[in-house]
């Protein structure tokens, strides 16, 4: 478990299946991510991100509010996906539901999972990939101190050629210290 002053990330749990299945079905939180998501899809993604967990020591928790202990999104890192220029790096991503967006809670996670990274990992810097035309997303990426990578900028092979979203964009941050 990750704490930090308004928030609990934890390792999700059956009583989190609605909201997460509910974030993922909703167009608006997708819009910039890929398709909507069944429940089955959410379920799959759930398993994935736990199997992360067990093979690698990391992956994505269930954001949770500490104050009330509402959970208000995912975030987290994982490997790299396979078949993009991260492949074998650890990635970092992120997702809330619509009512908790603008209120720094992306911000307040994904700093502690950078912070998480840095003491319980030997990497020397943590990726992000996003649609290019997600500058929300890419906002953030920069306020988190990463910086675009537009030598790895490509189209993401999980989206059909014509899908605006496969064209995608790499940010990375490394380790503070190192001068790479």
């Amino acid at each position: 478990m990750i704490e930090t002053g308004r928030l609990l990330l934890r390792p999700p749990t059956a009583a989190d299946r609605a909201m997460l299945h509910a974030m993922w079905a909703d167009p608006v939180v997708m819009a910039d991510l890929g398709p909507v998501k069944s429940p089955e899809d959410s379920d799959a993604t759930i398993a994935r991100h736990a199997a992360y967990g067990v093979r690698r020591g990391f992956g994505f928790h269930v954001v949770e509010l500490r104050e009330g202990r509402e959970p208000i999104g995912f975030c987290g890192l994982k490997p790299g996906a396979e078949g993009t220029p991260i492949e074998g790096e650890i990635e970092i991503g992120w997702s809330l539901a619509r009512p908790w967006w603008e209120k720094g809670y992306a911000f307040e996670a994904a700093s502690a999972c950078l912070d998480w990274a840095w003491v319980n990992t030997p990497a020397l810097r943590v990726a992000a990939i996003t649609a290019a035309r997600n500058l929300r997303s890419q906002i953030l990426m920069e306020r988190l101190g990463m910086v675009r990578q537009p030598d790895d900028d490509f189209f993401h092979h999980l989206f059909a050629p014509d899908d605006p979203l496969g064209q995608s964009v790499v940010f990375a941050i490394h380790r503070p210290g190192d001068t790479a």
